[in-house]
């Protein structure tokens, strides 16, 4: 707040837009918006108390409850008109807008203004967007995505729908790669809707982005618009990406272009969701995954994913398999072991309460989620020595989550 009203207060002091604020950063228009009000609070003396209408100009006396009219003196400067359009009197903002319209570096508070609370300065907003031409808007395409998310912010978002959807492909295309991941989004849909991405591009972008819901989109569209020369590309690029939904997605494409056997390399994968759609995939083309599973945990330094696995899909006898891994040197497989047991309810304190010293912080972790329903069991004593400060930082760590899972103090001293 304090960064919104500094920028309010040095555009009431006569600097320029572009001086004054970040005039490419959606959220620096809205925190003008908010901090100019700050500032008619907080330092009235340095708002200038009027606004222009026509051939108007309309004077905010702070000590009565209307603005009275006098004639215009001079043109407004665009810092002036800019205050004035984030007024606190509706009045004044609706004032403001009539002299707003057509000048380009104030376009960004008339869609402020379109989400306004007061409707006459909305509907008067509203109506001077709409004249705007269809390219106008493209540009504020994070602002307007911004706004949004308030109670009357649909109206600009749904124009700039409108304006990108019959507009030029590359007006689309410019706000694929830019702005705001919420405005990628948004652009994406649009770009969907107007069939702009192949299916291998869309798979390139889910695999590349780190953005979880665009990951989803994309890789949902691209299985969705793949067709019979396109299959090859779009599930090898799904299945070679490093987010685990994207290769869950991709392993599960397997099943529709009929390579149901490559989803054996994916029953160990470290996800549990990707070897959740490995197995389902493997069963749709009659392999039952729990003997691999058995089978690749008889050498798991290979696999270590299949420890966990095989818990996620075994019996309850799979568990004495499991147990001794333990003790395994590697801590993959000790981290995916104790995951396995968990899934087959199989834990018990004596063979996980050692993890608790583990060298491997993960295991640590993963032994102390695995202990916090039996927690109680544990002596409180032997968890104290563990919280103590000599301790490394995971193992005290876990020692005080037990300690206060069983109701107790930690150490003292």
């Amino acid at each position: 707040m304090a960064a919104d009203w500094a920028a309010a207060e040095r555009l009431a002091r006569g600097l320029p837009l572009r001086e004054a604020l970040d005039v490419s950063c959606a959220r620096s228009w809205v925190g003008l918006d908010l901090g100019v009000r700050v500032l008619a609070w907080e330092s009235p003396q340095l708002l200038p108390a009027h606004a222009w209408a026509d051939g108007r100009r309309l004077r905010w006396d702070w000590n009565t409850p209307l603005p009275s009219v006098r004639l215009r003196d001079r043109p407004p400067s665009e810092s002036e008109l800019a205050l004035a359009l984030c007024h606190p009197d509706g009045r004044i903002r609706e004032a403001a807008l009539g002299r707003a319209a057509g000048s380009p570096a104030l376009l960004p508070l008339v869609i402020v203004r379109c989400a306004d609370w007061a409707e006459p300065v909305r509907e008067r907003a509203r109506a001077l967007l709409s004249r705007e031409p269809a390219t106008a808007l493209a540009p504020w395409a994070g602002l307007v995505v911004l706004l949004s998310r308030r109670t009357q912010g649909r109206f600009a978002l749904d124009l700039l729908g409108r304006a990108l959807s019959e507009g030029p492909a590359a007006s689309v295309e410019a706000l694929l790669g830019g702005g705001d991941r919420a405005t990628r989004r948004f652009a994406h849909r649009v770009a969907l809707g107007r069939a702009l991405l192949a299916p291998d591009r869309l798979a390139r972008i889910a695999a590349s982005t780190d953005d979880t819901p665009l990951q989803d989109l994309c890789a949902d569209a691209a299985i969705a618009s793949m067709g019979a020369e396109d299959q090859e590309a779009v599930v090898n690029t799904l299945l070679a990406a490093g987010a685990p939904r994207v290769r869950a997605a991709g392993v599960t494409a397997l099943r529709r272009t009929g390579r149901h056997g490559e989803a054996r390399g994916f029953l160990a994968d470290r996800s549990a969701p990707v070897r959740a759609c490995a197995r389902y995939v493997l069963r749709q083309g009659g392999v039952d995954p729990l003997p691999l599973y058995r089978a690749l945990c008889a050498a798991p330094a290979d696999h270590p994913g299949a420890c966990a696995g095989l818990g996620e899909c075994g019996v309850p006898g799979d568990a004495e398999t499991l147990l001794p891994l333990l003790d395994h040197p590697l801590p993959a497989v000790r981290l995916h072991t104790v995951a396995g047991l968990r899934a087959l309810d199989a834990v018990t304190r004596e063979r996980l309460a050692p993890l608790l010293d583990d060298p491997s912080s993960p295991v640590v972790r993963a032994a102390t989620r695995a202990l916090l329903p039996d927690a109680g069991g544990l002596s409180p004593q032997w968890l104290r020595d563990r919280a103590a400060a000599d301790r490394p930082r995971p193992v005290r760590v876990a020692a005080l989550r037990l300690l206060r899972a069983a109701g107790h103090s930690g150490p003292t001293g």
